[in-house]
């Protein structure tokens, strides 16, 4: 299985956006808006990244990145997520071919790190780690994790774009 990971086009938000329902229809620990979340970054042209796996013309997965702050002022960060993979085609590397991808981008693009939400098994054989000078309140300190792409590491409390509280 080699996907071609590339930029979203116009013409893949319809799939990005029922692939992202699939993705999340079982998943644990979701409030299952994961396609509104992606949706609304798109129409605030928050999107700093949107890439999509391509197999046999077909997207089969996502992930976006969007800009965080941070309370210290620290700048150059950002959110990753949703990430997505259609179901049946899980545990198969999509998923860690979009990680690859999507942090290459950001440290060939000067950002100066990236935090996100999730479990900390799969995401910690990237480099994400809780640190505890970074919080994102009302998110258990193990599940909040950050990679930092150079030798410093803000301090406060980091806020995602508002679209994350979308809901339709």
């Amino acid at each position: 299985m080699n996907p071609v990971i590339r930029q979203e086009l116009s013409s893949d938000v319809a799939a990005i956006h029922a692939l992202t329902v699939a993705a999340f229809l079982n998943a644990p620990h979701t409030a299952h808006t994961e396609q509104f979340i992606v949706d609304a970054l798109r129409r605030a042209g928050s999107l700093t990244i949107s890439l999509v796996a391509e197999q046999d013309g077909e997207v089969v997965g996502h992930v976006a990145v969007s800009p965080v702050t941070i309370s210290d002022g620290s700048g150059g960060w950002y959110g990753l997520g949703p990430i997505s993979v259609r179901p049946e085609l899980q545990r198969r590397g999509i998923g860690s071919l979009l990680m690859e991808a999507v942090l290459g981008l950001l440290q060939e693009r000067g950002a100066a790190g990236c935090a996100l939400v999730g479990d900390p098994a799969y995401y910690s054989r990237f480099g994400f780690k809780p640190n505890s000078g970074l919080l994102l309140p009302g998110v258990p300190p193990e599940y909040f994790q950050v990679l930092p792409f150079g030798p410093s590491l803000p301090c406060g409390v980091v806020t995602f774009h508002e679209a994350f509280s979308a809901r339709a």
